[in-house]
């Protein structure tokens, strides 16, 4: 049977020779699109809709799932000389579909490929570039190529306004077509042979986590160099001159000062415990503490009037607020169940709650405090208060971030799913919904799709935001006897 490569294919191969023998050979061996990666796909494919109102009087080829039929249609329109949406071409052993295909002249085309991110990626260019392989082998002639991409400086007022939300960059001085039949020949030989050996690096996360990852990695130990926080060049570097452990880096290697502490624990064993600067993070506290913490979604296509795209959307919070130390714990939460922008009922309802004194403690307060000013540019009525709670906000992050507390069991990260087990033993293993993107998928789908059961999606919600707060409270009594011990 003969295997065409596809445009998909083909990055996969670019990627990791082992992802491409499944994606042809063993389809089988992937897990099934959670939600979160469901809702992505789709967003996609809204965006790649909207791009073509662009072109009016354009045709839809069809026949996607059928590649010699696509082709054949293709050429069938072409003649047409009309903008073609999903234009189809075999050359060789390769075919790709073309998003826009726009005539330009009496016989040149432009190239226009859509992606709902907002800049060009390196990916992009790979992508294109196979594409007009295809094109010109075909005998098709392109002026331009363009890459049509979100513009996120564009503010939804009214009607999504197709003109202005997306931007066109012109990339074809970025394409490089020699040696991708080369790379073409060498994919086909793969997948025509037995699996390859698993080979393992940063690559395996570049430009997109590998969905082979969870396969080939397991047999990598633990705390092993891959774990090394904000160096993957070195990383690379360590594993490819055969040292897996971070405990087994020596000396004459150059580590940073987190990456030293990362060394320490992992030969030591214990816990890296700066009682110094904890201390001086609860120099900054002060009572009545308020934990807090936002739920939000965002869009590539705005959904609301004065909303650019993927502006996060605040929908849920969760606040304890516990008065004095070690005193009983109120718990106040917030979550949208209706289809309207339900901005100003979350920043009305939070200031209900959230009291005027004692700090206001979240973890990675940047994301907070944005969406707090965020929502004080279109309520106006609340910039007053909203910059005395901005004010009020301590970051429980300061202190894992710098390492002044760490454990090997965070491998190199300091984010809360993280910390929690590492600092309290307790973590979100078994929650139906256990972080952020699950989150905001599962919300969407409930509120404005009509999927799954609402009313336990919204209790999942609610289960998990009040964790994340409730979280914050156990951190920091644990933190507290440490450096009361």
């Amino acid at each position: 049977m003969m295997v065409l490569l596809s445009k998909s294919r083909y990055m996969d191969g670019l990627q990791c020779p082992k992802l491409l023998w499944y994606k042809v050979n063993d389809r089988k061996a992937f897990s099934q699109l959670s939600d979160a990666q469901r809702r992505v796909y789709e967003q996609g494919t809204k965006v790649g809709e909207l791009a073509c109102k662009r072109y009016s009087d354009g045709l839809s080829v069809g026949c996607e799932y059928d590649s010699k039929k696509n082709a054949a249609k293709t050429a069938e329109l072409l003649e047409l000389r009309k903008p073609l949406f999903e234009a189809g071409f075999i050359f060789g052993d390769c075919y790709c579909r073309v998003d826009i295909l726009v005539p330009s002249g009496d016989d040149e085309w432009d190239l226009i490929e859509v992606k709902s991110t907002t800049s060009v990626k390196d990916a992009h260019i790979n992508d294109v570039s196979f594409q007009l392989y295809c094109l010109h082998g075909c005998g098709i002639r392109i002026r331009k190529c363009f890459l049509m991409h979100i513009n996120n400086k564009y503010i939804r007022d009214g009607d999504v306004d197709v003109s202005k939300l997306f931007v066109k960059s012109d990339i074809a001085d970025q394409l490089v077509t020699v040696g991708i039949g080369l790379e073409v020949r060498k994919m086909l030989k793969v997948v025509g042979s037995s699996c390859p050996d698993p080979e393992i690096g940063v690559f395996c996360d570049k430009p997109y986590k590998c969905d082979l990852k969870n396969l080939c990695w397991k047999s990598m130990p633990e705390n092993n160099v891959f774990d090394l926080c904000g160096s993957n060049k070195l990383s690379q570097k360590l594993f490819e001159d055969g040292v897996e452990l971070i405990a087994d880096i020596t000396e004459r290697v150059k580590l940073n000062s987190k990456q030293q502490i990362q060394r320490m624990c992992s030969i030591s064993g214990e816990d890296h415990i700066d009682k110094k600067e904890i201390s001086n993070f609860f120099g900054r506290l002060e009572y009545p503490l308020n934990y807090l913490d936002f739920e939000t979604y965002a869009s590539a296509v705005p959904m609301w009037n004065g909303v650019k795209p993927y502006q996060n959307i605040p929908f849920q919070f969760s606040l304890h607020i516990q008065k004095v130390q070690g005193g009983e714990l109120a718990h106040y939460s917030f979550l949208a169940k209706g289809k309207d922008d339900c901005r100003k009922d979350f920043v009305a309802a939070l200031k209900k709650v959230l009291g005027k004194s004692g700090s206001v403690v979240v973890y990675n307060k940047s994301f907070e405090i944005s969406r707090l000013r965020e929502l004080a540019l279109v309520f106006p009525e609340y910039d007053e208060w909203v910059e005395d709670v901005v004010l009020r906000i301590v970051d429980l992050w300061d202190p894992f971030k710098k390492f002044s507390y760490y454990s090997s069991s965070q491998k190199g990260s300091a984010s809360i799913k993280k910390v929690l087990p590492a600092v309290t033993g307790k973590s979100y293993d078994g929650m139906d919904i256990a972080d952020g993107m699950s989150a905001a998928a599962e919300y969407l789908m409930a509120t404005f799709e009509g999927c799954g059961n609402k009313d336990k999606i919204y209790s999942d919600l609610e289960k998990y935001c009040c964790l994340d707060t409730e979280g914050m409270v156990w951190i920091v009594d644990k933190l507290r006897s440490i450096v009361e011990d």
